[in-house]
């Protein structure tokens, strides 16, 4: 089958920082990426076929490595499996927020675009029930499940439940896990060790005008007390992170 496949691709996670990266890829010389960020071909379009896939990279030169960025994918539960059947060469980037932060703004997230009527209490109280029926659901080529991508708050902030997926399947050297907050904090190095492990030409750091896809600062008004009892319940994940990936929040 003829057709460009992606060398890289952006992993997750949502809210993470998937945007600046994808604006600071498309900068470079050296990479195309589709002009829409988020093909989710491995989640929700998966039964549209390879060669669609393929599509998505056909005006990328000759010389240019192709990738996209879909934070979906380290969430879904069948993604792991079709990406590397026919992917097994790619390299994956991911970045990991915060857990609680993560889960606060993509709950306001969801709200700002109307996809969620309840507070918040209320919205991680019946998290899992909203996400009951997904796996079934998922399975499918062309499945899809409203509450596993807009009501996940709390469970896409369980990284320890997602990323071994990809570790059995992709060798460390395949995969480089970084911290969201470096990415805005120290940008340059964060960019450098990009290019480095995607073994591209060395560029400058594009400059971008400003914080792409923030919100709104909605979470700030979280009380200690909540943000609290989401660190206790998030515990394992903050546990794992440290102990696999020497990444801490404080």
């Amino acid at each position: 089958m003829s057709g460009r496949l992606p060398d890289f691709l952006g992993l997750g996670v949502q809210k993470g920082g998937t945007t600046t990266l994808h604006r600071l890829l498309e900068r470079h010389p050296s990479v195309f990426l589709p002009p829409v960020k988020e093909v989710h071909y491995f989640s929700l379009h998966f039964g549209e076929g390879d060669a669609w896939y393929r599509h998505q990279f056909a005006s990328a030169a000759p010389e240019q490595r192709c990738g996209e960025v879909t934070p979906y994918y380290l969430f879904h539960p069948e993604v792991p499996e079709r990406v590397h059947a026919l992917l097994p060469k790619a390299r994956l980037i991911v970045l990991l927020r915060d857990p609680v932060e993560r889960a606060l703004s993509q709950y306001f997230h969801s709200c700002r675009l109307g996809f969620e009527p309840l507070p918040l209490k209320q919205a991680l109280t019946v998290e899992s029930e909203r996400l009951q029926s997904a796996p079934a659901a998922l399975r499918a080529a062309d499945g899809k499940h409203k509450s596993h991508q807009e009501h996940s708050y709390l469970s896409r902030s369980r990284y320890e439940l997602q990323l071994p997926a990809w570790e059995a399947l992709y060798p460390a050297a395949q995969l480089l896990v970084l911290r969201s907050e470096e990415l805005f904090c120290r940008p340059a190095e964060i960019w450098m060790r990009v290019l480095e492990f995607l073994e591209l030409p060395k560029c400058p750091l594009p400059d971008l005008a400003s914080p792409a896809n923030a919100g709104q600062g909605e979470s700030s008004a979280v009380s200690v007390e909540v943000r609290q009892h989401l660190r206790e319940l998030l515990q394992p994940t903050y546990a794992w992170a440290a102990e696999r990936y020497c990444l801490e929040w404080n």
